[in-house]
């Protein structure tokens, strides 16, 4: 059975830091793509980044250069780099692993880490 069990969210002031982590584990497969979404209370989950295997990353508009989404060494680990948080960043965040496996396409959600901003 897969699992993607995310770390390192917390309280933060405005302007700090955090760094989230996420390890997949129960499959052989080395996942296509890694990344991180995260749903503030009352919006819609939302993209904040991800990256493929072969390096290619998208982020969010809204959040670049301010998050840096990278993958560990270890198979199917991902890291978020989050810096100059504001109250907005306030959020559970969500790792994703997907892609396709013998033509069939496979998702995978984390529990999420919950990521509090004050201001």
């Amino acid at each position: 059975q897969v699992q993607l069990v995310e770390s390192g969210g917390g309280l933060v002031q405005t302007g700090g830091s955090l760094r989230l982590s996420c390890v997949g584990s129960g499959t052989y497969l080395t996942f296509n793509s890694m990344g991180w979404y995260r749903q503030a209370p009352g919006e819609e989950r939302e993209l904040v980044a991800e990256m493929m295997t072969g390096g290619y990353q998208k982020y969010a508009d809204s959040l670049k250069g301010r998050f840096t989404i990278s993958r560990g060494n270890a198979k199917n680990t991902v890291h978020l780099q989050m810096n100059s948080l504001k109250a907005e960043d306030t959020a559970v965040y969500y790792c994703n692993a997907r892609g396709v496996e013998a033509q069939q396409p496979y998702y995978y959600w984390g529990q999420g880490t919950q990521v509090t901003v004050s201001s």
